[in-house]
């Protein structure tokens, strides 16, 4: 897994800026319903899609949470006095504080099984009855656009999606919530070109093929044989779910 303290300098300009982050923060927007009052972004990064959500509902407070400091620090930057250390896996909330968590690009990052139930238990904890939680899922798929890049590293090894959007559903609806919407948005800035791929690769983006290592080296020689070297090639597209917590009447129907 990347260092998140040595990347937060850098982070944003890495991953589509500003342009990607109004992307990110419409999509979600658009899968909250208007009069929430509280939201929690969890893993929140940089602030930079964060500060989007509440600048975007002035009647909305947005509170951030991310476990790395360096993070914190720049997201705190962005949005003083509303931006929390905390480990997605025990946040220090009381049950039922937010009418809506967020998640975006974290639920991939999660390599164990129990990590991912915890994190998603957590974020339906802290919901309250009718509150909704959104999320990104297949992170990993939307950078496949076909391109002759896609092609290169297609026998690549992978690890299995651990945000695959059937296995969140199953945890979620384990945990209490109801699939509630879905939407994607545009990763902004971030088509791939080989030159940039190869860059990937060496700095350990990938995450079975570690730098140095002589199998990472020949995707980077079958990527520097490919044309246009520096043409980014087509945006990812990312997916995006929301799942309902029930209010009480609505459980209360159910068991008749």
């Amino acid at each position: 897994m990347l260092d998140y303290e040595k990347e937060a300098g850098d982070y944003d300009t890495l991953r589509g800026g500003e342009a990607r982050a109004q992307e990110a923060a419409q999509a979600v927007l658009g899968l909250i319903p208007a009069g929430t009052r509280r939201l929690l972004d969890v893993a929140c990064g940089t602030g930079i899609v964060t500060r989007r959500l509440a600048a975007a509902r002035p009647g909305l407070r947005v509170t951030g949470a991310d476990l790395t400091a360096a993070m914190v620090r720049t997201a705190a930057a962005r949005l003083p006095g509303a931006v929390v250390r905390a480990d997605s896996r025990r946040l220090p909330f009381p049950d039922a504080t937010f009418d809506a968590v967020t998640s975006i690009w974290l639920l991939h990052l999660l390599d164990d099984p129990e990590d991912l139930r915890r994190v998603i238990a957590e974020c339906a904890r802290v919901l309250r009855p009718g509150g909704v939680y959104v999320t990104t899922v297949d992170k990993a798929a939307a950078h496949d656009v076909g391109s002759d890049i896609d092609a290169v590293l297609a026998d690549r090894p992978r690890r299995p999606a651990a945000d695959a959007a059937g296995t969140v559903t199953a945890h979620a609806v384990r945990h209490g919530l109801r699939p509630a919407g879905h939407g994607s948005f545009r990763g902004t800035g971030q088509g791939r070109s080989p030159r940039s791929t190869i860059a990937d690769l060496r700095r350990g983006w990938f995450t079975l093929l570690p730098p140095g290592e002589p199998r990472t080296e020949e995707f980077a020689a079958r990527l520097a044989a490919l044309p246009d070297q520096d043409r980014p090639r087509r945006d990812p597209r990312f997916r995006v779910r929301a799942f309902r917590r029930p209010a009480a009447d609505e459980r209360g129907a159910d068991r008749r």
